[in-house]
């Protein structure tokens, strides 16, 4: 009997990857190179009829329908390559290799490349929605052959992936090559900021106000029925109302203030300086994971200097009322970011990416699954959006939820409270509304000692000077 699809890869994502599958109706054959791994999977799965371990990988290559669908959900990296080169001797002509790991784009777009001379079709599909996602439906973003994939896997992606409230799949074929994987990408550096976000909130209302666990819950309860309805919103509601298992008092009390990161974020932070846009917002939700880690630094320092500067506030609903408006705006100009940095990609590369259709496969199943993503996709409709900070959808916020930031990132500086995301996020908004900036006289510096000469505003844009200072 031949399978409809491959699984090679039975870690936690891979387990429930294959559990969605078979539940709508697809038979998988499934393969790890630990033994020992799809045996425990097979014996603890037994009851679903439609999955088909293997322990030799001809043997899994052979239960597959032609063309062959093998999906990858391994670690990225060598790995990768190294699995590839396994498969190759044993597959044949116009299989397809289904890459659903969090593979960086280049290496994606190398291996396209390469499996492209052995007429292999080859895809990197983002895949985002952690365990719970990859069992009830995640949010997927394909990139590979436009063609191929509209007749191959666009439906078992389509049945497999997390439907909004009118039935809608949150999967759609994004463009050529990387682009998926770039795609996926760029949301975990907007994920980086989201989080960070709604940190920095929860440390200013225990900081400075004083709020315990119980009303910090409450209070992004409340946020959740409005205009930050959210996936994260909720969990952080949940999460901080959680009582410890283990012991007395809440489990978040309890938990090491260090951050771990997979790499994606830094990606994406790294990909905006080298592709020159601005992006500050992501770049310090990266570096206050960096900074969580100087743990033994932060404690020394903490000793060493006085950094007690706490500020009393008269009016804890005023202050609320203005961190939500501050959340939801940083939240926005963090999207706006993201957005740019793809919007700039697609035109690098050719890709032709709807950026509308993007934000829309984002509602449901992924982590930042947010209400506002799809004010995000009529700001595409409406018009060709540099930015959709300045689009019709989104200006007037702009101008109404600002002066809140403002005086949230006021408060932050005044009590010594950590606030990166935030106060990068004002600092965009700054930047980009920024008429004149003193890079006239950074040039002339430059000038000064390097010679690397300078435009002026009287004379044309492509005409250069250079001073004898």
């Amino acid at each position: 009997m031949t399978n409809q699809c491959g699984v090679y890869g039975l870690g936690v994502m891979g387990q429930s990857l294959v559990k969605n599958i078979a539940s709508k109706n697809y038979t998988v054959s499934v393969y790890n190179i630990n033994d020992e791994v799809t045996r425990d999977f097979a014996i603890n799965y037994a009851d679903i009829k439609r999955i088909y371990p293997c322990y030799d990988l001809k043997d899994f290559v052979l239960s597959l329908d032609k063309p062959r669908k093998i999906l990858l959900m391994i670690t990225a990296g060598k790995a990768v390559d190294q699995v590839i080169e396994s498969l190759l001797p044993l597959i044949d002509e116009n299989d397809m290799i289904v890459d659903c790991g969090n593979s960086y784009y280049q290496d994606t777009i190398r291996r396209y490349e390469y499996l492209k001379k052995h007429n292999i079709s080859y895809f990197g599909v983002g895949v985002s929605g952690g365990e719970k996602g990859a069992l009830l439906g995640p949010s997927i973003m394909p990139g590979g052959d436009k063609n191929l994939f509209h007749c191959q896997l666009e439906k078992m992606l389509f049945d497999i992936s997390a439907k909004t409230s009118d039935g809608t799949a949150c999967c759609t074929y994004i463009g050529p090559n990387g682009s998926g994987h770039y795609v996926k990408m760029v949301h975990n550096g907007i994920e980086y900021c989201d989080i960070q976000i709604i940190c920095e909130a929860y440390d200013l209302m225990r900081k400075v106000i004083g709020l315990d666990n119980e009303k910090m819950s409450n209070v992004f309860h409340e946020w959740n029925k409005g205009q930050l309805e959210s996936y994260l919103i909720e969990i952080t509601s949940d999460i901080l109302k959680r009582q410890d298992d283990l012991g007395s008092g809440y489990l978040v009390d309890k938990i090491m203030d260090v951050a771990k990161q997979n790499g994606t974020g830094k990606w994406t932070a790294i990909e905006s300086l080298n592709e020159f846009v601005f992006a500050p917002s992501i770049i310090e939700a990266v570096n206050a994971r960096v900074l969580s880690e100087m743990k033994s630094t932060r404690n020394k320092a903490n000793r060493l200097f006085n950094t007690k500067v706490i500020m009393p506030v008269e009016n804890k609903k005023e202050f609320l009322a203005r961190l939500e408006n501050a959340v939801y705006i940083s939240k926005v100009i963090s999207y706006a970011q993201g957005f740019d940095l793809i919007q700039k990609t697609s035109i690098k590369y050719d890709w032709n990416l709807n950026l509308g259709e993007i934000a829309l496969i984002w509602r449901e199943g992924c982590i930042i699954r947010a209400q506002f993503l799809e004010r995000i996709k009529k700001a595409f409709d409406k018009t060709e959006t540099e930015n959709i900070l300045m689009s019709e959808e989104f200006r007037n916020d702009v101008n109404t939820y600002v002066a809140d930031l403002r005086s949230i990132c006021g408060m932050a500086i005044s009590n010594g409270i950590y606030i990166p995301v935030l106060m990068s996020s004002l600092q965009y908004y700054d930047g980009l509304c920024a008429k004149d900036l003193p890079a006239n006289l950074l040039q002339a510096q430059r000038d000064y000692f390097g010679s690397h000469t300078y435009q002026r505003i009287d004379e044309p844009e492509q005409k250069s000077f250079h001073t004898i200072w």
